[in-house]
């Protein structure tokens, strides 16, 4: 169901207009802090042959009015089926969740019209222009003609493409294309933007532009950003992140509240001997830490490991064993998601399949058994 068209008036375009550079404007003062709110959430989809199968689990997540989120976890994790989800472009099977001040089971409607959305995957169309593209959706969003072109003006101004808005869409870059899709979810002004993916498949340049846009947005704007991601650099962009895996959140926080969690520094070790040089290490390394080899060398992880290098460096020296290259490195948040979940977030559980896609465009992610 889209929004009503309304009145073609100015009154109407100046509201749309402060409600952009003013979140708060179109609000009333009861709104509650949280721009996202779910208890329990849980979608569970049914098979053919009656096998249940489950792409979200118990969800609780709460994000705070104006702040940038990040959703992160590997594929298959259920974080796209999550999005349909509070897009109300899904249905839970259990569970309660409120976006924007209202409740996705109630009024999915309300839920639609106060969201933007990004999908991963593009549905602009090529051989229609930059404006063309930005005129249909908000024709189809239910504005009147001038308020259409006002808008996509607008729009096509903040993500610095005014200059290309007659350009055919094949013939922008992808960096581009991706900014044209982000104007298109502003077009309505939305209290709260879903991003799935936003920069799958963009060159790090192109990537570093769209999250200058994202950003200044956050920033000027006070939007609510909700971002689904499995890079942990854009994880680090976003003011908390709650880590989703199997379906289940993992743990949330600010990436620096999370990774000092983990407190400890990783240190390694390039030797002439890493199999020698591990067990000399075992012998003088803290009680119950782990030494591992890998392609890095001899590695555990300690406090202050800046420290400990001087004293491990000795140790092997005085067995005899040459020391290549020591490092000692602060946790990152792969380091956070394998605290959690026992792999890294770019290692595939190899139970997990993709299921059907959802209305609108999303991808339900699932596991295959219960």
């Amino acid at each position: 169901m889209q929004p009503p068209a309304g009145d073609d008036a100015p009154a109407q375009a100046s509201v749309l207009t402060a409600a952009l550079t003013n979140p708060n404007a179109t609000h009333s003062a009861t709104d509650p802090a949280y721009a996202i709110s779910t208890r329990g959430l849980v979608k569970t989809y049914t098979g053919p042959d009656g096998t249940a199968t489950h792409a979200v689990r118990g969800l609780d997540l709460d994000v705070f009015q104006g702040e940038a989120f990040a959703f992160l976890g590997p594929n298959g994790a259920g974080k796209s089926t999550t999005i349909a989800l509070l897009c109300a472009l899904a249905r839970p099977t259990a569970g309660q969740a409120t976006v924007a001040g209202a409740d996705v089971l109630s009024r999915p409607e309300q839920v639609r019209r106060r969201v933007g959305m990004l999908f991963q995957h593009s549905a602009l169309d090529p051989d229609l222009t930059a404006e063309q593209n930005l005129h249909i959706h908000a024709r189809l969003y239910g504005m009147r003609r001038r308020l259409a072109r006002l808008r996509t003006t607008e729009t096509l101004d903040m993500v610095g493409l005014a200059d290309r808005r007659r350009s055919p869409v094949r013939t922008l870059s992808g960096g581009m294309r991706r900014r044209l899709e982000l104007a298109r979810g502003l077009l309505h002004a939305p209290q709260v933007l879903f991003l799935d993916e936003p920069t799958t498949g963009l060159d790090p340049h192109a990537r570093a532009q769209v999250w200058d846009h994202l950003r200044a947005l956050r920033d000027r704007h006070g939007s609510t950003l909700f971002v689904t991601t499995h890079y942990l650099e854009e994880a680090e962009h976003c003011d908390r992140l709650a880590i989703i895996d199997d379906g289940r959140r993992v743990a949330q926080g600010t990436p620096h509240a999370l990774k000092a969690a983990i407190g400890d520094d990783r240190v390694a070790l390039r030797t002439g001997d890493d199999a020698a040089a591990r067990q000399v290490v075992r012998r003088i390394a803290p009680p119950g830490a782990v030494v591992t080899v890998d392609e890095d060398g001899v590695c555990l992880r300690v406090p202050d490991g800046s420290a400990w290098i001087p004293r491990l460096c000795a140790a092997l020296e005085a067995h005899g064993i040459a020391v290549h290259a020591a490092t000692a490195t602060p946790p990152t948040l792969d380091d956070v998601f394998f605290h959690h979940t026992g792999r890294s977030i770019h290692t595939a559980r190899p139970d997990r399949t993709p299921a059907a896609p959802v209305a609108g465009g999303a991808t339900a992610e699932t596991e295959t058994g219960p």
